[in-house]
């Protein structure tokens, strides 16, 4: 009877002989230090493992590869994920190899729970007077989404809003970047960022587009005290085009001369912080 797919897996993890659990083999030799970045919906990698449990991001369950090395980082992450209820399953290294998109996993992987997006009508209806949105036009970069995402809950954003095409999405990495944040400040995706800014003027929102080159400048800004929808876009591009055409006012930056430009949180905390300064007067 020929072997099948799981008999190949199991043999191609070491040499023949008995199985042993993850949890038992511990003189495998040492993997690969190297961490990997999250891919999809799962966070690969010892120490961003570890990481994520402590920042309690949403995750199903914790997936150790078979005859894995169990070391310090291998066993807390059991540890914090025992104590958070998680499922710990013990899969073939193929598993894993598939699900993060690369063999550099070092044998763990944290499945991340699928982000609940509030829709973009409640965002309005639930916004506060005046409201304060943050929409992204091209940010690519998790760990920038879940900066802007932290500094919105810190300046008193009502809600971030994300293009489901072309801009980072919830991941395990932008979770862990927000601080838990994420867990406090709605965020919404819409299929149409320009549809989304039509919607916001509608009810009473002016679109304020961020840019070097802009119609205003920090720290004078006239429209500070009234319903925002800021939109921030990439660092290289900028705001695209229709956005653009779409915005009420452009925001500017005052920085020396010698200065490109700023990263989009970076950009983004130092409006927030402007405009809550603003109405605290």
């Amino acid at each position: 009877m020929r072997p099948g797919k799981k008999r190949r897996e199991a043999e191609s993890a070491g040499p023949r002989g008995p199985r042993k659990s993850a949890s038992s083999d511990r003189t495998r030799p040492m993997e690969s230090r190297r961490e990997t970045r999250p891919s999809g919906d799962a966070v690969a990698g010892r120490n961003s493992v570890v990481e994520a449990l402590r920042a309690k991001v949403p995750a199903k369950e914790l997936l150790i590869a078979q005859r894995a090395e169990i070391d310090d980082r291998m066993t807390e992450a059991m540890r914090l994920a025992k104590n958070q209820n998680l499922l710990i399953k013990e899969v073939a290294r193929g598993v894993l190899d598939g699900l993060t998109g690369t063999t550099m996993h070092q044998g763990i992987a944290l499945v991340i729970k699928p982000y609940a997006y509030t829709a973009f009508t409640l965002l309005l209806s639930q916004a506060k007077k005046p409201g304060l949105l943050v929409g992204l036009d091209g940010v690519t970069d998790p760990h920038n989404l879940g900066a802007i995402v932290r500094s919105g809950a810190a300046f008193g954003a009502d809600g971030v809003v994300i293009p489901e095409r072309r801009t980072a999405a919830m991941t395990g990495s932008a979770w862990k970047a927000s601080a838990g944040a994420a867990a406090r400040l709605p965020i919404s995706q819409v299929t149409n960022l320009v549809r989304s800014l039509e919607d916001a003027k509608k009810a009473g929102y002016f679109v304020v587009g961020l840019d070097a080159e802009g119609d205003e400048s920090l720290p004078k800004f006239s429209l500070a005290k009234e319903s925002v929808y800021l939109i921030v876009g990439s660092e290289g591009k900028g705001l695209s085009r229709l956005v653009r055409e779409k915005c009420d006012l452009i925001l500017s930056i005052p920085m020396q001369s010698d200065v490109e430009s700023l990263n989009a949180s970076v950009a983004t905390a130092i409006v927030l912080q402007q405009i809550a300064a603003s109405r605290a007067e």
